[in-house]
């Protein structure tokens, strides 16, 4: 293994809550496992900086993400994570190809929390699983996750139709489950952090703000469509079909906007939107925070300014006691 930086010694004190406990992080944040994007590029420069990166499958690219742990290992000593998206991986055997690369800690998405649940916990893996609305969250805890991901409809990628936002589904998950909550969906710096916490979260995922990050591997021009964003440049595809997706407004999703169904064909050209960055190729999906975004920084400055913040919040809230 190559040697991991040295910590910077200007980096802010640990938060413990039983999110940061049971991924084994200094900070409760966790970066998103956006497809071709949270691979070890992204997510080692978030591990390092005491969160916890995430490595995707829904790319479906099982061989080049076997590469990418592979290289996470290279990258970083600290603790990461695999998210397994049910809808988009069709082999059978996902949960063993997880299980057999050694990491530690996975959330389960885009489908049904029975499914892989018992063999992931089996082998010593702690799972979240990825909620969006009370019921979902309800059968995921019967299946006996460790925890959830709340997360709200103003997030960007794939959503439910019927979508919640995260200040009415996150309070509500949280008055009716014990495990650990990591909030998701709107989050993007302390302020939004602090508030999470104050809903009833331990943790905060962060998607749209890590595509922006300096390390993310998505062509600038997506980086600068989302720092020129007003809140209202994104649209909520198939609202009347399956799935719903959140993406940045261009003239191809906005002409998408009123298709009852939106043909998941539109995906096929995702790379030259990603990589290439043309941005009517494909979708790019990102959430409603994107307004709120000013400027790329790195995932070190994301994570530290996003924990220094969320303590400079709570100290002010205390005034108001």
């Amino acid at each position: 293994m190559t040697a991991a930086a040295a910590p910077d010694a200007s980096a802010p004190p640990p938060i413990r809550t039983r999110v940061s406990d049971l991924l084994g992080v200094d900070y409760p944040i966790v970066q998103a496992p956006m497809g071709w994007i949270a691979r070890s590029q992204l997510a080692s420069a978030v591990s390092n900086a005491g969160a916890l990166g995430i490595i995707e499958t829904s790319s479906g690219e099982l061989d080049d993400v076997r590469e990418e742990i592979r290289r996470m290992r290279d990258l970083t000593d600290r603790p990461f994570g695999v998210n397994i998206a049910q809808a988009f991986v069709r082999d059978p055997s996902i949960a063993e190809f997880v299980i057999d690369q050694g990491v530690r800690f996975v959330t389960t998405s885009a489908g049904d929390p029975t499914k892989y649940t018992s063999t992931l916990k089996a082998a010593g893996l702690t799972v979240f699983h990825v909620v969006p609305t009370l019921a979902a969250a309800l059968k995921a805890v019967d299946a006996g996750v460790d925890g959830l991901v709340v997360e709200g409809g103003e997030g960007g990628g794939f959503k439910n139709p019927r979508d919640v936002s995260t200040m009415v589904l996150l309070p509500l998950v949280a008055s009716k489950v014990d495990v650990p909550i990591i909030a998701a969906g709107g989050i993007t710096d302390g302020a939004g952090m602090a508030a999470a916490f104050a809903l009833g979260a331990e943790g905060v995922q962060m998607g749209t703000r890590m595509v922006s990050a300096a390390e993310s591997p998505v062509h600038e021009n997506w980086k600068q469509a989302i720092i020129g964003a007003a809140e209202t440049d994104t649209v909520f595809l198939n609202r009347f079909g399956r799935p719903g997706l959140r993406a940045l407004r261009t003239a191809l999703t906005t002409e998408l906007e009123q298709q009852t169904q939106v043909d998941l064909s539109v995906f096929g050209r995702v790379r030259d939107l990603y990589f290439g960055g043309d941005m009517e190729a494909s979708i790019a999906l990102t959430g409603q925070v994107a307004g709120r975004i000013e400027e790329v920084l790195t995932a070190e400055q994301i994570v530290h300014g996003t924990v220094r913040t969320f303590r400079e919040c709570l100290t002010s809230l205390g005034r108001h006691v």
